[in-house]
């Protein structure tokens, strides 16, 4: 008991909580204001190996301020698992897809066709100049009438170029992704592990924020700037 009271009057001598005449405590604004960022404390604390590796990237500091909102996700780590994981998010998707990635896997690529043609879901995404693009892809794009699709009124593909991708999203309309990179290539998201989360609001509309950012924010597409490997 000793102790709790001591700790009672540690948090209102700083100015997290108050007492009033009945005895009752409560948080002040201070004390809510500061319960608030504990997201982000603890989103980077339970990934720390993770962020030992990997930094934040130059993305505005509204962003870095509502880091916390990424603190329910799942760490997805290898590459295939990372792919697998936007596959089924392709499949789920009845909206849109919005991606932004620093180079595109040929199994999106396939993944992505069937939801625009039937489904008549909305793709959106940005590529950085010099993007990694398979050399199956034109071929691809072109059996499926996909730049068909990018001429049609209704617009269920439209695309914007960047200079670079340091933090890479893919998102629906429920779920979403985001990856980061690492000190060795500031510029360039690790596509190897990424966050994701399903139904959580947070995690959600922060990449949907930053996604809507960088696409105001993006210039006209141009195939010519792509590298196929």
């Amino acid at each position: 008991m000793q102790e709790v009271h001591r700790n009672v009057n540690r948090l209102m001598d700083v100015g997290l909580i108050r007492k009033n005449s009945e005895g009752t405590f409560s948080l002040t604004t201070f004390g809510t204001t500061i319960i608030k960022q504990i997201p982000a404390y603890d989103f980077l604390s339970k990934n720390k190996e993770y962020f030992s590796d990997h930094i934040l990237g130059e993305i505005p500091m509204k962003f870095i301020q509502r880091i916390g909102a990424l603190d329910n996700s799942i760490y997805i780590n290898g590459l295939v698992a990372v792919i697998e994981r936007w596959k089924q998010l392709y499949d789920d998707s009845s909206e849109f897809i919005y991606g932004m990635l620093p180079q595109i896997p040929l199994d999106l690529i396939k993944s992505v066709i069937p939801k625009i043609n039937k489904d008549r879901v909305k793709f959106n995404y940005i590529l950085p100049q010099r993007a990694i693009v398979p050399k199956k892809r034109t071929e691809l794009l072109k059996e499926s009438g996909y730049y068909d699709l990018l001429k049609k009124e209704e617009k269920l593909i439209e695309r914007k170029m960047i200079d670079k991708v340091p933090v890479a999203v893919v998102l629906n309309e429920k779920q979403a992704t985001v990856m980061f990179p690492t000190p060795r290539d500031k510029a360039v998201a690790d596509m190897n592990s990424m966050f994701y989360s399903e139904d959580d609001p947070l995690f959600h509309e922060w990449c949907l924020d930053y996604f809507r950012y960088c696409w105001y924010n993006s210039k006209s597409f141009d195939e010519s700037k792509l590298q196929e490997v």
